[in-house]
């Protein structure tokens, strides 16, 4: 069998991948964090067991404010959106108001403290985000 340049790349890619996963024993928080979470507001809500107080019912954007037991800090927000793209663009507007993201595929949670969206992450997956930390601003602005 003749080997083209197309076969030899895809053998060099599978090669790659095998011996990225032989390491030095993997990481195990990643090996802890489930595969994002799909579904409705109600559906991810009823997966962290908390009962969502509907905010905002529209097609492009369902909002709620779901309280979690003592385990997961309090408050935050859960949302679902029908497009990806709605979902970044209400994202990158949410982080110049701060907080911690936590982002799944046409979801997203966010909490005040890290230790809420963490908690969170071990039941609905997702990655982590940080918003705009505003509390260093103030040391670099001057007094007139």
């Amino acid at each position: 069998m003749r080997l083209t340049r197309p076969m030899l790349a895809l053998t060099g890619a599978a090669a790659v991948l095998a011996l990225a996963g032989c390491g030095s024993g993997g990481d195990a928080k990643a090996a802890a964090v489930p595969s994002a979470a799909t579904g409705s507001l109600e559906h991810l809500a009823a997966e962290v067991k908390c009962t969502p107080n509907i905010q905002i019912d529209a097609d492009e954007l369902r909002q709620a404010v779901c309280k979690k037991s003592k385990d997961a800090d309090g408050k935050f927000i859960l949302a679902t959106f029908a497009t990806d793209r709605g979902q970044r663009e209400w994202i990158n507007g949410a982080k110049d108001y701060g907080g911690h993201f936590l982002v799944g595929r046409k979801w997203v949670a966010v909490g005040d403290s890290t230790k809420t969206v963490t908690v969170l992450r071990k039941t609905l997956g997702g990655d982590i985000e940080e918003g705009t930390d505003h509390s260093k601003m103030g040391a670099t602005h001057s007094a007139h």
